[in-house]
C-alpha cells in the first residue's frame, strides 16, 4: 500500500531582477539581470507579503496600476515559478508588474540579510509589520523612505540620455524602482531607522552622513554579492561588458591576472559600473559609486567645509568601504593558482569578489548592534565593526578583514573610537564587570523585558557612566543567535540605553562628567551668539550587550556629560541653521534628496534630519 505524501513546501522563492539599472547591459546587449532568492511566504496580488506590501498608485496620474494576481504561487518541480524568467527586455521595461516584482524582490532579499547577519528578525521604523512600495509614486527624480507614510515611494521621469536597449530609438523614461542600488538604499534607511530609531535625531555631520554612506555601502555590496554583475564587469569596455576573455585549452574561462590588481578593479569593477549606470539616474542617487572611486584617501575630508553636508560626509564612509573590498577581494585571490601562464580561473575569481563583498556587507550590519544608540561618529562606527567580526570570528589571520578595514579608514582620517588592545586592536574594550551589581535582577527577564534592565541600570548608575539627573529610557531589548563561521553559536542580548536632559542654554555649563559625586572639567560650552534663553536639548546613551548568561560585555558609551563632544554637536547644529523655524521642513529625506537633485549648494543642505 502506497500513500501519496503532500509536496514540500518550499522555503525561498527566487525571483528575475535587473541587476543594477537598465543601462547596465551584458556581453549580448540585453540588460543585465539576476535571480535572486528571497524567503518564501504567501504572496497576494501586490506582491503583498508579511513585510512587503506593493501599492502601484501613481499620484501625478492619479493612477492605480493592477497587481498581478496569479502566477507566484504555482510550485513546478518543487519550487515557486518565476513570471519574469524568460521576458525580454521591452517586458522588463515596460511591464509595471514586473517594476512591482523587482522593488518587491529587492527590498526583501534586503530584509533577510539583515536578518542573517543580526541573527533575529528585524522590525521597520515604525509601529507597523509591512513597509508600503510605490513603484510609480510620482513623476520626478527622487526616491525617498517616509517613516510617517510606512513607504518607499519612487519617482520616474523622461530623459533623453537614458539608454534605450530595445533599439528604436526613442526618448527612454527612467524608473528609479528598475535600480538595484536605489532600491536596496531606501531599503536600509527604512531598516537603519528600526535598529537604531534615534541616528535621525539633530547630531554630528558624521551621523547624517552615516545613515546615507551607510545606505549606500549596504546597496553597493549587495550588488557586488552577485556573481552576474561582477563576471560582467570583470570586462568592461566603456559602454558594457564585453566578456572577451578566451577560454584556455583546458576548457576553463580565464581573465587575465594583470586585470585583478586593486587599482584596476577599481577601473573596471567600481568606476566601470558609475560609468555604465549613466547620467541619467544622478538626479536621484548622485553616482555616490563613482565619487567614491574617484576619492582618493586623504585626513583633510573629515575637515573639509564641503564634506560637512551629508550625502558628501557619506561618500567618505562608502569610500573606506569599497576600497576595503578590493583589498580583501584582491588579498584572496593571493591563493588562487594561474590556469594558464598570467590568467586566473575567471569563475574563481568571481566566487571570491561576490564572498568577500557578501561578508563585508554581513561585518557591516552587524556592527550595527555595536553601535552607541545616539550621536554615532564614523569612528564608533569602526570599532563597531571591528568588535562585531571579533566575537564572530576571533582569528583573522587567513584574509584579515580587520587590518584592511584598520588600513584603508585611516586612509581618511578616521581612527576607530576605542584603542583597543594589543591583540584587537581599534575594538571596544570589554567593560570590568567586578563591580556591577545582579543580585536584584533576574536573568531570565533581562533577555526581553525592558523594566527588568531598566532596573539593573538603576543599581549600577555610576558604574555604567550614566547621569542620574536626566531623563533615561530603554528604547529595546533584543536576543539574537549568531552562527560563526566554525559552526559554533554566538548567543547575545542587545540593548539600547537612551538619555534626555532639556534645558536653556545658560545653563549648559553645569553639565559636566561626574563620578562618584565629584564634578570633573568644565561643563558644555554654549555656541557663540546663541541667545541664555535658547531651549536646547541633549542626548546620551549606552548600547549593553550582555553574553549568553545574562553577564555584561560591553558597554558602549556616548555620556550625556561629555562636555567635548555635547559642545562640538550644539556648535554645528547652531551653525547649520538647526534652531530656525523654517529647519523643520528641511528635517526630511525627502527633501534632502530632493535638494540634492536640484544641487542648491552645501551651504543650504546643510540643515538636514538630524
Amino acid at each position: 500500500m502506497t500513500t501519496d505524501r503532500p509536496a514540500a513546501t518550499p522555503r525561498a522563492r527566487t525571483l528575475t531582477i535587473i541587476a543594477q539599472d537598465p543601462a547596465v547591459t551584458g556581453a549580448d546587449g540585453r540588460i543585465l539581470r539576476a535571480r535572486i532568492e528571497v524567503p518564501a511566504e504567501v504572496l497576494a496580488a501586490g506582491p503583498w507579503g508579511h513585510r512587503v506590501q506593493i501599492i502601484d498608485y501613481d499620484a501625478s496620474t492619479h493612477t492605480l496600476y493592477a497587481p498581478r494576481d496569479e502566477g507566484y504561487g504555482e510550485i513546478e518541480e518543487g519550487s515557486y515559478v518565476d513570471p519574469y524568467r524568460d521576458a525580454t527586455d521591452d517586458q522588463l521595461l515596460g511591464d509595471p508588474q514586473f517594476h512591482a516584482q523587482n522593488v518587491y524582490a529587492i527590498a526583501m532579499r534586503t530584509l533577510a540579510t539583515f536578518e542573517k547577519a543580526l541573527g533575529r528578525r528585524v522590525g521597520w521604523g515604525f509601529s507597523g509589520h509591512q513597509l508600503k512600495i510605490a513603484p510609480h509614486a510620482f513623476a520626478d527624480a527622487n526616491a525617498f523612505y517616509t517613516a510617517q507614510d510606512e513607504a518607499l515611494v519612487f519617482g520616474y521621469f523622461p530623459t533623453h540620455d537614458a539608454a534605450d536597449p530595445t533599439g528604436d530609438g526613442a526618448a527612454g523614461m527612467v524608473f528609479s524602482c528598475l535600480s538595484h542600488d536605489v532600491v536596496a538604499h531606501e531599503s536600509t534607511h527604512a531598516l537603519i531607522d528600526g535598529l537604531r530609531h534615534r541616528f535621525i535625531d539633530p547630531s554630528s555631520p558624521d551621523q547624517a552622513g552615516f545613515h546615507e554612506g551607510f545606505a549606500d555601502t549596504v546597496a553597493l555590496l549587495s550588488v557586488f554579492s552577485l556573481t552576474d554583475v561582477v563576471d560582467a564587469l570583470l570586462d568592461f569596455d566603456g559602454t558594457r561588458s564585453t566578456n572577451a576573455e578566451a577560454t584556455a585549452d583546458t576548457g576553463v574561462r580565464t581573465v587575465a591576472a594583470e586585470k585583478l590588481t586593486a587599482d584596476a578593479l577599481r577601473e573596471s569593477a567600481l568606476l566601470g559600473l558609475a560609468e555604465q549606470m549613466g547620467e541619467a539616474m544622478k538626479g536621484v542617487r548622485g553616482n555616490p559609486l563613482r565619487r567614491a572611486g574617484e576619492l582618493t584617501p586623504s585626513k583633510d575630508y573629515l575637515k573639509d567645509p564641503e564634506f560637512r553636508e551629508p550625502h558628501r560626509r557619506g561618500e567618505i564612509l562608502l569610500a573606506a568601504m569599497m576600497n576595503t573590498f578590493l583589498e580583501v577581494w584582491t588579498a584572496r585571490l593571493q591563493g588562487v593558482r594561474e590556469v594558464t601562464p598570467g590568467a586566473l580561473d575567471r569563475q574563481r575569481v568571481v566566487e571570491e569578489g561576490a564572498n568577500a563583498a557578501d561578508y563585508l556587507l554581513t561585518m557591516a550590519i552587524r556592527a550595527l548592534d555595536y553601535t552607541p544608540p545616539v550621536d554615532l561618529r564614523m569612528s564608533d562606527f569602526l570599532s563597531a565593526m571591528l568588535t562585531a567580526d571579533l566575537e564572530i570570528r576571533p582569528d583573522d589571520s587567513k584574509y584579515r578583514f580587520r587590518k584592511h578595514l584598520l588600513d584603508s579608514f585611516a586612509g581618511y582620517g578616521i581612527d576607530p573610537a576605542s584603542k583597543g588592545t594589543d591583540d584587537a586592536p581599534g575594538c571596544w574594550v570589554p567593560g570590568a564587570t567586578g563591580d556591577l551589581a545582579y543580585t536584584r535582577t533576574h536573568f531570565e527577564s533581562m533577555l526581553h523585558d525592558p523594566d527588568e534592565v531598566f532596573w539593573f541600570i538603576w543599581e549600577n548608575l555610576d558604574a555604567l557612566g550614566v547621569y542620574e539627573g536626566a531623563y533615561g529610557h530603554v528604547l529595546s531589548v533584543r536576543p539574537c543567535l549568531r552562527v560563526a563561521p566554525d559552526g559554533f553559536a554566538l548567543r547575545e542580548t542587545i540593548v539600547e540605553f537612551m538619555q534626555v536632559l532639556d534645558l536653556a542654554a545658560h545653563e549648559l555649563e553645569n553639565v559636566r562628567e561626574h563620578r562618584k559625586g565629584r564634578d570633573r572639567g568644565r561643563g558644555v560650552q554654549k555656541p557663540e551668539g546663541m541667545p541664555d534663553n535658547q531651549q536646547v536639548r541633549l542626548y546620551g546613551g549606552n548600547t549593553l550587550i550582555f553574553d549568553e548568561y545574562g553577564r555584561l560585555k560591553y558597554n558602549v558609551h556616548n555620556g550625556i556629560t561629555d562636555a567635548e563632544r555635547q559642545t562640538e554637536r550644539l556648535g554645528y547644529l547652531w551653525e547649520a541653521g538647526f534652531f530656525t523655524p523654517e529647519a523643520t521642513q528641511l528635517r526630511k529625506f525627502s527633501n534632502m534628496h530632493l535638494r540634492r537633485a536640484i544641487d542648491l549648494g552645501v551651504l543650504h543642505d546643510r540643515s538636514e534630519e538630524w
